[in-house]
């Protein structure tokens, strides 16, 4: 049973990715921020659901459009909005950038800018689990596109083969870049894919947190348990191109409108209100909380110093002997 504390939380941090989301487009509009860009505008309840069905110490690892992904697992909205800026006090230094954010002490261990690139990572980080013998388990984040990749094979087969505490989320959204996934998948069903792994697939509607969290307790506690590896695969729709460059003019305009009608955030909105979990008021003063937080965020990156160029030297190499236990 999902709590109304626990819905106030998802909804709160639907509302935060998406202010956020809002002002990282047009800080990039102003030049503030450059570079590659992906927005997570109408993915939301993906993150949200999902991650807020882990514990604290279950390891997360994202995809290139990793934004949401940092921000539900915990991410300072404060180093979130500086690393996208190329400031030093971003959650990276300043050296990630929108595609590599990372929190290690939140236990999110980065997006990637290769496509799939995440997936055997997730697993080499299910068989440390595994090794070790606790109960921590991994969840992987990925795209459509990234089921057609070599490496989608090759981390599904090995955390089968070791049965390892894996669950992969594919969050399909029907497009690589502006690609649709007709054209580009022999089969367009991306949880029957995991039979061929000897895997449990799940089909989950993407744009429905509450329906993504049940789906998500549900299989956590099975992995948990040491069933081994899952798919799930959450049919969402991303609301911008494939970054800031894009003005997504492959898709038709009447299905814009028909995924912009299933939004998660007005959904869940919607559903508390009934519930009379909240109302009307305390929904505004929700909205008037994040509004703060991303105006501070902003403020924060703007006024915080760049890199100095000695930084370009750090971090590159371990002094860490080979032979230190603790390397």
């Amino acid at each position: 049973m999902i709590t109304p504390t626990a819905k106030i939380a998802m909804y709160r941090q639907m509302l935060l990715i998406r202010r956020l989301e809002e002002r990282v487009a047009e800080m990039y509009g102003e030049q503030q921020i450059g570079g590659f860009t992906h927005l997570y505008i109408g993915q939301e309840a993906v993150a949200v659901g999902a991650i807020s069905a882990l514990n604290h110490d279950d390891y997360v690892i994202g995809t290139y459009r990793d934004h949401g992904h940092f921000l539900a697992r915990g991410g300072d909205p404060n180093k979130f909005m500086a690393e996208l800026f190329g400031r030093d006090t971003g959650s990276c230094r300043g050296k990630g950038g929108s595609m590599h954010l990372a929190d290690v002490e939140h236990y999110f261990y980065g997006g990637t800018g290769i496509v799939g690139g995440s997936m055997p990572i997730a697993s080499g980080l299910a068989l440390a689990c595994s090794y070790r013998g606790d109960d921590r388990i991994v969840m992987s984040f990925f795209g459509d596109g990234a089921t057609n990749q070599g490496v989608w094979h090759e981390a599904l087969n090995f955390a089968k083969l070791w049965n390892l505490p894996v669950i992969f989320v594919c969050e399909n959204n029907f497009y690589g870049i502006g690609t649709g996934v007709r054209l580009s998948s022999a089969l367009t069903e991306v949880h029957k894919k995991a039979s061929g792994y000897g895997m449990p697939g799940y089909e989950v509607n993407g744009m429905d947190v509450l329906e993504v969290r049940r789906q998500c307790d549900e299989v956590v506690k099975m992995v948990r348990a040491g069933s081994g590896p899952a798919l799930i695969e959450a049919r969402c729709y991303r609301y911008q191109g494939h970054s800031m460059t894009d003005p997504g003019r492959y898709r038709a305009r009447a299905e814009e409108e028909l995924w912009r009608k299933r939004d998660p955030i007005p959904r869940l909105a919607k559903t508390l209100v009934a519930e009379r979990v909240v109302d009307e008021e305390r929904l505004r003063a929700l909205e008037q909380e994040v509004e703060r937080i991303c105006d501070e965020a902003v403020e924060f990156a703007a006024s915080s110093p760049e890199p100095p160029l000695s930084a370009l030297y750090d971090h590159v190499f371990s002094e860490r002997h080979p032979s230190d236990p603790h390397a």
